[in-house]
């Protein structure tokens, strides 16, 4: 299945743009400048939408400007004006559970504690999107998860955070045409 809607999690706004929560944010950035996207805000899409071309193939990106933990309803407003099916949908967020420095890439699953993704499955009433997980690590407090999201990475992990959004963007042909194995067998072999 091709995909024909990237959507990057983050918080809109100049005090939140430097957080590790906002590494979606990130990637869709990158990808817009590299293909010559431009965002505009799109009021009844509550969010910034570009459309860029990879490979013959139209894609829209779309970062939700509803706040992480209720990007669903930017989500699913995209999708039915499009008509993307869910399986045609690529989430880029932050994950903790995989160290700075490592994408990985994963179909359908629970949202592990991502209130961005909790959101997203309930309204979309779906847990069957693809998944772009960039690795920021986990503080050794589980009680300061949300501070730990909510703040810059150090230096050398903002380093290592862009390394694996590279990597991930070294990739993006193979992921738009539906070559998903491919992409995954490089990304999760580096």
């Amino acid at each position: 299945m091709a995909i024909k809607l990237i959507v990057g999690l983050g918080n809109l706004g100049k005090d939140y743009q430097l957080h590790r929560h906002n590494v979606g944010f990130w990637f869709c950035d990158n990808l817009a400048h590299l293909y010559t996207g431009v965002f505009k805000t799109t009021p009844k899409f509550c969010g910034e939408v570009a459309q860029i071309n990879i490979s013959g193939k139209s894609i829209c990106l779309l970062k939700p400007n509803t706040y992480v933990n209720a990007s669903g309803r930017s989500i699913q407003s995209v999708a039915k004006f499009y008509q993307i099916n869910t399986n045609e949908i690529l989430l880029v967020h932050d994950e903790l559970d995989i160290n700075p420095g490592v994408a990985k890439i994963k179909f359908s699953g629970g949202h592990g504690g991502h209130n961005g993704l909790r959101d997203t499955i309930s309204v979309l009433k779906s847990k069957d999107f693809y998944r772009l997980r960039i690795g920021i690590g986990r503080p050794s407090d589980k009680s300061r998860v949300s501070d730990f999201v909510l703040h810059a990475p150090s230096k050398s992990e903002l380093a290592l955070i862009q390394n694996a959004l590279s990597d991930a963007l070294n990739v993006i042909t193979q992921i738009i045409t539906g070559d998903i194995e491919s992409a995954m067998q490089i990304l999760h072999t580096q």
